[in-house]
């Protein structure tokens, strides 16, 4: 993921402004920023939606810029294949990054209890949508928990602080998020 803080460096660099400024509208360290930069850490997705409005782009081109358009086809093993670690307790695969004009993004997250700190708060600007394929988790969205089991989802904005909590040692759901319109559209 290398390439990851390569292109937001280069699309700030292109904007003409510094690190501060940038994390400034996101609201973080000019640390972090550099950090994601320099390859050192991969941010949870919900700092890669802030960081791409700040930008005025989508997650998808953050993460991926072989753009293509129409049918994008994604098999089972490539997208087991291709799961992005992070520091925060789970992984996850990016479906459909080469289609540039999405109006969600979708993904698939695969959590572990033993590495989960539920103590991270996420929050970013439009709605998200999770359904539950293996595994169960505790969810909490705003002040409510909700319990989830294979098959089960849940829609929210995702402005709304959230965590997830695993119960079993692996949980694995698809995601997807939708981005606010930008600004500049």
């Amino acid at each position: 993921m290398m390439e990851l803080g390569n292109k937001i460096k280069k699309l700030r660099t292109e904007q003409n402004r510094n690190l501060m400024d940038i994390a400034n509208v996101c609201g973080f360290s000019k640390s972090l920023l550099s950090k994601i930069e320099n390859g050192k850490t991969i941010p949870p997705i919900s700092t890669l939606i802030k960081i791409a409005d700040a930008l005025g782009t989508k997650v998808s081109i953050l993460l991926d810029d072989q753009q293509q358009s129409g049918t994008i086809y994604t098999t089972k093993e490539a997208s087991e294949a291709r799961m992005t670690k992070t520091d925060r307790g789970y992984s996850f695969f990016t479906f459909a990054v080469e289609r540039s004009e999405k109006l969600m993004q979708p993904f698939l997250f695969i959590s572990r209890k033993d590495e989960n700190d539920s103590k991270n708060l996420y929050s970013h600007n439009g709605e998200e949508f999770i359904f539950i394929l293996e595994g169960e988790m505790r969810y909490k969205v705003g002040n409510v928990e909700y319990m989830l089991k294979p098959g089960d989802s849940l829609y929210f904005d995702s402005i709304e602080k959230h965590t997830l909590m695993p119960i079993t040692d692996e949980v694995k759901y698809m995601a997807v998020f939708t981005q606010s319109k930008l600004s500049n559209s």
